[in-house]
């Protein structure tokens, strides 16, 4: 895993990425659905809202959130949060 934040522009950027299996084109779109849960999950007794939650503060805060698929495997999620003066 691996965690790094940077300012681009008028904006911090934090991105947390990991080196498991990636998410799967199909729920890319949902991640951040309160209690979504993939095709891979649904064996699990838990539902998440963990997502859910971090999106509706990020954008609280006037920011983005967004999950992308990591380079050949693994998942990175990024949030970005306007520097104010």
């Amino acid at each position: 895993m691996t965690i790094e934040a940077r300012t681009i522009g008028v904006e911090v950027r934090v991105q947390v990425c990991d080196t498991g299996e990636g998410i799967p084109s199909t729920d890319l779109p949902h991640v951040f659905e309160r209690f979504y849960r993939g095709e891979k999950s649904r064996s699990r007794a838990t539902g998440g809202a963990g997502l859910a939650i971090a999106k509706g503060i990020v954008e609280a805060h006037y920011g983005r959130i967004w999950a992308e698929n990591g380079a050949g495997h693994g998942a990175c999620f990024t949030f970005a949060l306007p520097i104010q003066p």
